[in-house]
């Protein structure tokens, strides 16, 4: 072979050479990334080339597929009482991806999870098509109607627990949407109007909006006090001038009314709602101390429920601003599922158990390839500092703002509460409730609900009791009933 030839077939080698590298690196290296592509038409093609699995509640399916008559997108996903289930399963969507439950379970509903690999191989032995695996939900559907009808049309969520396991029990929030609307192809106007919506009906408020948690957080505080030894027990009377005044400041902490809150005992405070004694328990402990007693709470952190929820905050702050986060106000900042979770750890003798809304994940074959197991998240409180929190949150409901809440024959622990928002509190206030409910098995239930305020929610602790309560009461009797 002479020197020019030579030259061209080790060149040519060399091409060669290269592009079985770069086909290899391709295949194997940048698979999973092309694949992952938002611009790779063929896996959403795929993905609807026939039905997805579906998400179970109670048994029943609360999802499902329809043919389109299309000639790429051969199925389109449709939803039963979308807009109820919405903050559950989020939407999967042909053009605009999926969220929630849709998107992070997506493997085993379009059947692509590697634990269905040989249900896949029988299907193409048998010649049948692929199916999707169905995702089994810890949710209650008669709590979840609760809540969802509960808040109607106001603006607001609900979160409700499990106590003694951590399973979701119910997840409202109000405005919402029905998924199906934008599941097709052409529904392109229909999620401009959501997105566009200044309501926000696509934001799932249960776990991604904070609010200052008013006066509910005032429990923490309690506990903060008990756990640090401040006071002895809940029965003890405080150090609580009144009035008092926000330290390195002149600014006096008012009360809502003229309630009886000199040097009351955390009973008679937390009964009926003393702004002073709580804003003083926080200053007395100090910012590092109260951070510690919220963290262990579940503050500072997400959560992932699979769905990840926003954290909630108790900021490092001043002394004056510190004062004002132990009765939920300044830049504290909670969701209601971490408000639920709260409720539960008292209600749970001082164990918080980890929330989840997956029990479990299952095969077309009906084979289970994923049972969840509860888990212990942290102990955020002794089980004495949790029975003696119980005893003045059931006195909340027995005889203080909480009496909306009151189940006939049942033990109701619960706590009322109105943030303040806004420029100089300009905005009209959050009603908020948390509660649990007892029975000789522990406690089923813990709930927190939040009405997002309008011209109708008064400037007290009342308003918590009078619009929030209710709903509480509501879904802890739909647990309740099916409890039995």
């Amino acid at each position: 072979m002479n020197k020019p030839v030579r030259r061209i077939a080790v060149f040519c080698g060399l091409l060669v050479l290269a592009l079985m590298i770069r086909d290899n690196w391709i295949q194997f290296v940048k698979a999973g990334e092309l694949k992952a592509d938002k611009n790779n038409r063929r896996v959403t093609i795929a993905r609807y080339g026939q039905p997805r699995g579906d998400i179970i509640v109670d048994g029943q399916k609360i999802t499902g597929s329809v043919e389109t008559g299309g000639i790429d997108y051969k199925f389109k996903r449709t939803y039963v009482n979308g807009a109820m289930w919405a903050p559950v399963t989020g939407y999967s969507s042909q053009v605009f991806g999926s969220s929630q439950l849709e998107s992070l379970e997506d493997k085993v509903l379009t059947g692509d999870d590697d634990r269905l690999f040989f249900n896949r191989t029988v299907d193409m032995i048998t010649g049948k098509g692929k199916k999707g695996g169905d995702v089994i939900t810890t949710l209650n559907a008669k709590a979840q109607e609760a809540a969802f009808k509960g808040l109607g049309d106001k603006q607001g969520a609900v979160a409700a627990l499990d106590p003694r396991t951590g399973k979701i029990l119910a997840l409202a929030s109000t405005p919402s949407y029905d998924p199906s609307t934008i599941a097709g192809a052409l529904d392109g106007k229909a999620w401009k109007n959501l997105d566009s919506d200044k309501a926000k009906p696509m934001l799932n408020r249960a776990l991604r909006q904070t609010y200052p948690p008013g006066s509910t957080f005032k429990v923490v505080t309690a506990a903060a006090a008990l756990e640090n030894g401040l006071y002895k027990d809940v029965d003890s009377k405080t150090d609580s001038p009144l009035p008092w005044t926000l330290p390195d400041t002149r600014i006096e902490l008012k009360n809502e009314g003229n309630l009886p809150c000199k040097d009351a005992t955390l009973r008679e405070a937390l009964r009926v709602s003393c702004n002073s004694v709580f804003g003083k328990i926080s200053a007395d402990l100090g910012n590092k101390k109260m951070i510690d007693q919220a963290n262990k709470f579940g503050f500072n952190k997400t959560v992932d429920t699979p769905v990840r929820t926003a954290a909630s905050v108790y900021p490092k702050d001043n002394r004056p601003q510190n004062a004002m986060a132990g009765i939920g106000q300044a830049s504290n900042r909670a969701t209601p599922l971490q408000m639920a979770m709260i409720a539960a750890a008292v209600a749970n003798n001082g164990k918080l158990m980890e929330p989840y809304m997956v029990d479990k994940l299952r095969a077309p074959n009906l084979n289970v390839i994923e049972h969840h197991q509860p888990k212990e998240m942290s102990q955020p409180i002794s089980a004495d500092t949790a029975r003696q929190l119980q005893s003045i949150m059931e006195t909340v409901v027995e005889k203080g703002t909480g009496t909306n809440a009151q189940i006939p024959n049942v033990k109701v622990g619960g706590k009322t509460g109105t943030a303040q928002h806004g420029v100089d509190n300009s905005g009209n206030p959050y009603a908020w409730f948390i509660s649990y409910a007892k029975t000789d098995n522990g406690s089923p239930v813990a709930v927190a609900v939040v009405i997002e305020g309008d011209e109708n929610t008064a400037r007290d602790d009342i308003a918590g009791g009078a619009l929030a309560a209710p709903i509480a009461k509501s879904v802890m009797e739909a647990v309740l009933k099916t409890e039995k």
